[in-house]
This record gives structure tokens, sequence and C-alpha cells, in this order.
């Protein structure tokens, strides 16, 4: 039968380390799960009475900390950005990401660092509640590669622009 031998295969190459494609049998990847399973402790976390915005930033800095050194140097740099450029939003992680919510608690921008999915950049994401309208199209994500003056000024306009 060939759809067993394909289950097989794609099971066979889940359990070797390929985690970047689902499995037929899995559905999720384990970076996904692991995501999936960060993102309800935070909603815990969020639920507890009490919660404060000092438990948000230590979360967020934990997160930082646990990053390989070359997402570590792109999350502490957007980081400082995003905290100097919009102090009125509040940190916190977002699926295990860094992330910074406006007064309503709604995530407004976030980082997903490359080793997040093992992907080859990081990605500097805006949701919904950003103010980054143009037109009827305008781009939501950003990849960055590698930090320097010229993507701190680019990413200090667009934080800007996405609170104001």
């Amino acid at each position: 039968m060939p759809t067993s031998k394909a289950k097989t295969e794609s099971t066979s190459e889940s359990k070797a380390g390929a985690t970047s494609k689902p499995s037929t049998s899995d559905g999720f990847t384990a970076e996904e799960r692991a995501a999936m399973k960060a993102r309800a402790a935070e909603l815990r976390a969020e639920g507890r009475k009490g919660a404060k915005k000092a438990d948000g930033l230590q979360a967020v800095l934990d997160a930082i900390g646990e990053m390989p050194p070359e997402d570590r140097a792109i999350a502490e740099r957007v980081h400082v950005t995003v905290t100097a450029n919009a102090p009125d939003l509040t940190p916190k992680t977002w699926y295990g990401m860094p992330a910074y919510a406006n007064a309503d608690g709604k995530v407004v921008v976030f980082l997903q660092a490359a080793g997040k999915f093992n992907t080859r950049y990081s990605t500097l994401g805006f949701q919904d509640a950003a103010n980054l309208d143009d037109g009827d199209m305008w781009a939501a994500s950003f990849a960055v590669a590698r930090w320097s003056p010229a993507v701190e000024e680019k990413v200090a306009a667009l934080v800007q622009a996405a609170v104001s």
C-alpha cells in the first residue's frame, strides 16, 4: 500500500530529526508543539491575579537569554529599540517569543528568532493592533538577518508608526 509506506517514511524522517516538515501522523513539528505549550503557559500566567508588568519583562529577558548568540544579539537590540521608542508597550512573551503589547494586552510587535523554527533569518512582526496601515496592502513582517545602525533606524520608525 503506497499510503502506509509514505506514512512510515514520514514518521521515520520525523524521528530522525527532520523537524522542519510535519509528518503525516504528528501534524505539528516539535518546534510548533513547543510554541503552543509556551503559549498555553503564558495564558495561564496572564490569568493569574496580580501578574505584573515586571513578570512580562522578566519572561522576555529570560526568553532572550535562552537564545543562541546570533539570535540573542538581534533580540537584545530589538528589545532596546522597542522599549526606547514605545515605552507604553508592555513586554511579554507570545508563543515563547519576545513581544510587546498595548494597554489592552494585544500584541503590537514581536520577534521570532531564526532558531525558533530553524529559519535563515529572524522575523520582526506586527499584529493587527499596529498602526502600519498603508492603503489596501502593507507589510506586517520583516526579515532581520543581522543588526546594523540602518536596521535599528528602520525598526525604530516602524515601532513609532505602529503605536501612533
